[in-house]
């Protein structure tokens, strides 16, 4: 998955989900926004393994992360940019910073990493309707989209 995730990590998120569904799912792809490494892709690509339906799953995804990113908006507006220095270092704050000044309401649709543009959109104020609506627009097309190919995936192997 991510080769910086420590294993256990990885093994306790996939127990999470067996455990707790679809909240569980909820909370990977709402933390996802600004702090867990873990996105939520894979647990819907295998929901059927864990006893879950992949568009269900994706659309819980959607609003954990769209619910996630307007939580992480807010924080990095408050913070503001003495803490997103802090937070995201000097050099990745500055590349930050080239990227939204440059490509703004695209590089939240882009929206990847997804951590970074949901702290930048707040850092560096951008417009909160023109941030959620790019949200929107890239989370759904990203996540939705993905389901769709698992689903013509799995589609093709059954027959």
């Amino acid at each position: 998955m991510l080769d910086f995730v420590p294993p256990e990590y990885i093994e306790w998120t996939k127990e999470f989900i067996k455990n707790y569904g679809y909240l569980a799912l909820f909370v990977i792809s709402f933390t996802e926004a600004f702090i867990n490494p873990i996105v939520p892709y894979p647990f819907i690509a295998g929901a059927v393994f864990f006893g879950l339906n992949s568009w269900i799953a994706a659309g819980v995804a959607f609003i954990g992360n769209i619910l996630g990113a307007i939580f992480t908006y807010f924080l990095g507006k408050y913070l503001g940019e003495h803490w997103g220095r802090k937070i995201l270092g000097n050099k990745l704050y500055e590349k930050g910073e080239v990227l939204f000044n440059r490509y703004g309401f695209w590089a939240v649709i882009i929206g990847e990493p997804f951590k970074l543009v949901c702290w930048l959109g707040g850092i560096f104020q951008m417009e909160f309707k023109r941030y959620l609506l790019a949200q929107i627009l890239g989370r759904g097309i990203r996540i939705f989209g993905f389901t769709l190919l698992v689903e013509i995936f799995h589609l093709f192997r059954e027959r």
